[in-house]
């Protein structure tokens, strides 16, 4: 694995792996009198039960591609980072109403193009002149004391299974490459794509290196990757939340729908994708309710949010 290289390519950063004691899946308990299960038996059955297929030796290496707002991270990570950045003195309260209004959306509708390049704007003023070291230390502390608590355990032990088959992980994420490194390291995946934000001397420049990895440029940033890494696409596996991961979901051999919305959903059923759903049944009741109940749940999101900003206003 060439992790000095993968740091250097655009858009990615390497994760690194896990250790194979981590990363394995517990395997069922053998019965009395039984062998014991060595390393590989025990990756064997943690895939099998998962649904993924072990790599057969000297076959094509196989990537497994998770995007993470609402497939492995529930709700938005972007704004769970700026409530970090808004703690820490980077932007005024005002901005947290918008980072509230464009979450209670997401949460209601899932996301689109609109939102996405609200945040990216708003997000790139914000990020001028910090440096690189400051943001990540941040979002460091962001994912030990919010992030790691609104993980899928479904889609862990998923991602998990994948490492224990032997296959390449990758994150795929619209938020910065530095951020999406740190959350695979964390996952012990091998590695993140994610936007490039412009930075000299170790400061962000406010600009943007490409565009936003989102839709297309997911998919196009994962067919570069595959091709420099020599993955086969074609036994690969992408997992995804949203219509908008379609880009990359139509790019392997295993597509699955994670926490699908409405469109995904139907997607995945007319062509007979498998769909995992791992936000409990009151979350998927919600979802599948009518647009005034989603209306209804953006409205109460925002009343709390507004009051508990109007409290900390007056104080």
């Amino acid at each position: 694995m060439r992790q000095g290289e993968r740091a250097e390519e655009p858009g990615t950063a390497g994760a690194g792996t896990a250790p194979p004691d981590a990363a394995l899946a517990a395997p069922p308990a053998p019965p009395p009198g039984a062998p014991s299960v060595g390393p590989r038996a025990a990756a064997a059955v943690a895939a099998e039960v998962a649904g993924v297929t072990p790599a057969p030796s000297g076959s094509p290496r196989v990537g497994a591609f998770f995007d993470v707002d609402n497939t492995i991270i529930r709700g938005a990570s972007a704004f769970h980072l700026a409530v970090g950045l808004y703690q820490r003195g980077f932007f005024r309260k005002r901005d947290i109403w918008r980072f509230a209004a464009i979450q209670a959306r997401y949460l209601a509708f899932g996301e689109s193009r609109e939102q996405i390049d609200q945040v990216r704007s708003r997000g790139l003023s914000i990020m001028r002149g910090h440096s690189v070291a400051e943001v990540t230390a941040i979002a460091e502390d962001v994912y030990d004391e919010v992030l790691s608590l609104r993980i899928y355990p479904g889609t862990q032990r998923l991602l998990d299974a994948h490492v224990a088959a032997g296959h390449e992980v990758w994150l795929v994420t619209a938020t910065p490459v530095e951020i999406g490194a740190l959350l695979a390291h964390r996952l012990g995946a091998t590695g993140g794509l994610g936007t490039v934000a412009e930075h000299r001397d170790g400061y962000y420049t406010g600009a943007l290196v490409g565009d936003l990895l989102h839709g297309e440029a997911k998919a196009e940033a994962v067919r570069a990757l595959a091709e420099r890494e020599g993955l086969d696409l074609s036994a690969s596996y992408a997992y995804g939340d949203s219509a908008n991961d379609l880009a990359i979901l139509t790019s392997v051999g295993h597509p699955c729908a994670i926490n699908p919305d409405r469109r995904l959903r139907r997607h995945a059923a007319d062509r007979g994708w498998p769909v995992r759903e791992f936000r409990g049944r009151a979350r998927t009741a919600r979802r599948r309710g009518t647009a005034a109940a989603a209306l209804a749940g953006a409205a109460w999101v925002l009343s709390v949010t507004g009051r508990a900003l109007h409290r900390s206003l007056r104080g």
